[in-house]
């Protein structure tokens, strides 16, 4: 089993391909194999692909205590060094969106490319009204979620996560078992990272400063507060695109594999 040892936990990775590096980050709840969708959309053929499941995920280790997203760039940056080797093009989704552009604006060195698909910063809605509007359903239903991990209710967190806050109602059934066991079983995880008081900050003046291409990707079916949030970054960052994914939502690597892959690669060949 191919385990990178970090300063951290061990941490599980597959590598596809050969190329230029390209490493891919999951989102909350999940671990490498979401990605495979995209890998086996062909991927592969152009770039050497290292998805990795981030601590706490999948067959990585975990730390004790309280972890950080600070804690996942460090990893990241791990892999890019030990992986890579860097600079890296680096894909994220979601909370791994935020851990890909947290380390751009630590570690620019490490990043040749960021494509983020819906980092849910919320932070960065502060003193957007109209935002904050949006998020608010969505705040209550992740407050919901975690009362019920913190009483031991993996499921049916899992599941009012998935039709709440991530894919809309009915889509819990609608996902593969295996999905929904990698939902599950990363529960006690998302909780943990919700904990972090710094979960949702970026240092944005840093970003801006790194020189690496940056796609800012989106679904046209996700909620309207995840597009405030790449709004926000696409008007702060000057090497940014933005560019919507018709008729997906917020895990497009797994529901509209072909279509996300061919963006990715448009966006990465043009640099």
């Amino acid at each position: 089993m191919p385990l990178l040892h970090t300063a951290g936990p061990g941490l599980f990775y597959e590598v596809f391909g050969e190329g230029d590096p390209l490493v891919l980050v999951h989102g909350s709840w999940n671990d490498h194999t979401s990605w495979l969708p995209a890998v086996e959309a062909d991927v592969r053929a152009s770039y050497r692909v290292i998805a990795y499941d981030r601590r706490g995920h999948g067959r990585s280790g975990n730390a004790p205590g309280q972890g950080t997203r600070r804690q996942d760039e460090d990893d990241l940056a791990a892999v890019i060094e030990e992986l890579g080797p860097g600079p890296a093009h680096v894909a994220g989704n979601s909370f791994g969106a935020s851990v890909a552009l947290g380390l751009a604006a630590r570690r620019p060195e490490l990043v040749r490319t960021v494509t983020a698909h819906e980092p849910p910063l919320v932070t960065l809605l502060a003193g957007d009204p109209q935002a904050l509007a949006e998020l608010a359903p969505a705040a209550a239903s992740i407050e919901a979620a975690l009362a019920l991990l913190r009483e031991g209710e993996h499921a049916a967190g899992a599941r009012l996560f998935v039709e709440e806050v991530a894919m809309g109602p009915g889509m819990w059934e609608q996902l593969p078992p295996q999905a929904r066991e990698r939902f599950v079983s990363n529960a006690p995880t998302w909780l943990d990272e919700q904990s972090d008081p710094h979960w949702a900050d970026l240092d944005l003046d840093g970003l801006a400063r790194c020189p690496a291409p940056v796609l800012l990707s989106g679904g046209g079916l996700s909620p309207a507060w995840l597009g405030a949030v790449l709004d926000r970054l696409a008007a702060s960052l000057p090497h940014a695109r933005r560019q919507t994914l018709e008729g997906a939502g917020h895990i497009p690597h797994m529901t509209h594999p072909q279509q996300y892959v061919a963006a990715l690669k448009r966006f990465l060949r043009a640099q």
